[in-house]
C-alpha cells in the first residue's frame, strides 16, 4: 500500500480504489458526494483515502465543473482615495474581511487593481465578483458584463440600467449622522465636499446634506473633486471654499483624502482645526486616525458589509437570489475625533 511518508509519491484515486476494492469512478463519486453510492461503501472509501493520506486534486475537480472557485474583488475607484501610498485603506479593509467569508465557503478571493480601465477582469479566472461602490458607467462592471459573469456591489448602485444585488453602505443615513455631530459640536455654516462622480456615496451625501440643510436653515454649500486627485484635490477645494465662503465653519468631506487635504487648507488659510472650521470624514481608516488633529470618522462595519457582499455573491452563484435583492449591515456610528470636538481638553480630543 502507498505510503505518504517522506521519499514516496503522493497516493492517487486509483490508490485508493485498489486499496477500497472499488473503481475509480466509484471513489470520485463517494469523495465528491455525487452518484448513487452506498452509504456504508462511502463512509469506508473516505476512511480508506484518509488514511491513505489521499488529497484531491482541487485544480482537475474545478475544470471537470467547470467552475474557477474564485470571485474578484474589483473598483474603478482609484488608489488616490481607495488605498494611498500606503496601499493600506477603504479597498484593503473590504478585501481582508472578503478573502477570510470567501474561503470559509471554498473560495478564493482574486484582487483586482482599483484603476480606471478594469482591465484585469478580462484575464483572471473568476466565477463571479464583488464591485466596490460601483460609478453610474463603471469600468468593472462593464467588464464583467462582457464576460457574462454575476457580479453584487458593495454599496447601492447609482445606474438604475445595471440592476444587481447589493450591500447597503447607508450613504444617506451617514451623512445625517455627521451633520447631526457638527451641529450638536456648534456647526451652522457647514459646507460639504464630494467625489465628483456618481458613487452612491456622493449622490447620497448631497441628497442628505441638501435636505439638513433646508431642514435647519443652513445655506447649503457643495464642492466636487475628482477623486484621483486625493489630498491635493480636498486641499484645493477647501482653499477655494475658504476664499469664497469665509463664514463657513464646518467642512464635511466625505472621501477621507479630502478631508486630510481640507485640514491642511484650513490652516494655510490662518485658521484652527477644530476652533475655527470643524472637519469630518465618512471612512474610519488609516488616514483619519493619523490626520493631525485626529479626524472625526464613521464605523461603517465594512466588515460585516464585506462578508454580507460575498454570502449575496454566493448566493447569486447558486441561482438562489433576484437580480435585485438589497441586504442591510447593522448602523454606522460616529466616532467623534479632536477635528470637530469644540471645548474638550487636548487629552480627550485625541480619542
Amino acid at each position: 500500500m502507498p505510503s505518504s511518508g517522506s521519499g514516496t509519491r503522493p497516493p492517487t484515486i486509483a490508490d485508493v480504489a485498489s486499496a477500497a476494492g472499488v473503481s475509480r469512478t466509484t471513489v470520485s463519486h463517494a469523495l465528491n458526494g455525487i452518484g448513487k453510492v452506498d452509504p456504508r461503501t462511502r463512509e469506508r472509501i473516505k476512511q480508506v483515502a484518509a488514511d491513505l493520506g489521499y488529497r484531491p486534486n482541487l485544480r482537475a475537480q474545478r475544470l471537470r465543473r467547470g467552475q474557477a472557485k474564485a470571485i474578484a474583488l474589483a473598483s474603478s475607484m482609484p488608489f488616490a482615495v481607495a488605498a494611498g501610498p500606503s496601499r493600506l485603506g477603504f479597498y484593503m479593509e473590504i478585501a481582508a474581511a472578503a478573502a477570510e467569508s470567501a474561503l470559509l465557503h471554498g473560495y478564493a478571493l482574486v484582487l483586482v487593481p482599483p484603476v480606471q480601465s478594469g482591465s484585469g477582469l478580462h484575464s483572471v479566472d473568476i466565477d463571479g465578483a464583488i464591485v466596490v461602490e460601483p460609478d453610474v458607467h463603471d469600468a468593472a462592471v462593464a467588464h464583467l458584463k462582457e464576460r457574462g459573469l454575476p457580479y453584487v456591489a458593495l454599496g447601492r448602485p447609482v445606474s438604475a440600467a445595471e440592476p444587481a444585488p447589493y450591500v447597503d453602505l447607508r450613504g444617506e443615513l451617514v451623512t445625517e449622522l455627521l451633520l447631526a455631530h457638527l451641529h450638536e459640536q456648534g456647526a451652522r455654516r457647514p459646507a460639504l465636499i464630494i467625489g465628483a462622480g456618481e458613487r452612491h456615496s456622493s449622490v447620497d451625501a448631497r441628497a442628505a446634506y441638501e435636505r439638513v440643510a433646508a431642514a435647519r436653515g443652513w445655506t447649503p454649500i457643495v464642492a466636487t473633486a475628482a477623486e484621483a486627485g486625493g489630498e491635493q484635490a480636498g486641499y484645493d477645494r477647501c482653499a477655494e471654499l475658504l476664499a469664497r465662503h469665509p463664514e463657513i465653519d464646518a467642512v464635511c468631506a466625505l472621501v477621507d483624502a479630502f478631508a486630510v487635504g481640507a485640514v491642511r487648507a484650513i490652516r494655510d488659510s490662518g485658521r484652527t482645526v477644530p476652533d475655527d472650521v470643524m472637519v469630518v470624514t465618512r471612512y474610519d481608516g488609516l488616514r483619519a486616525r493619523t490626520c493631525e488633529p485626529p479626524l472625526t470618522a464613521v464605523d461603517l462595519g465594512l466588515d460585516r458589509a464585506a462578508s454580507a457582499a460575498v454570502e449575496l455573491l454566493l448566493g447569486r452563484l447558486r441561482g438562489e437570489l433576484p437580480a435585485e435583492s438589497t441586504t442591510v449591515v447593522p448602523p454606522p456610528r460616529v466616532i467623534p475625533r479632536a477635528s470637530s470636538l469644540r471645548g474638550a481638553s487636548p487629552g480627550a480630543r485625541r480619542g
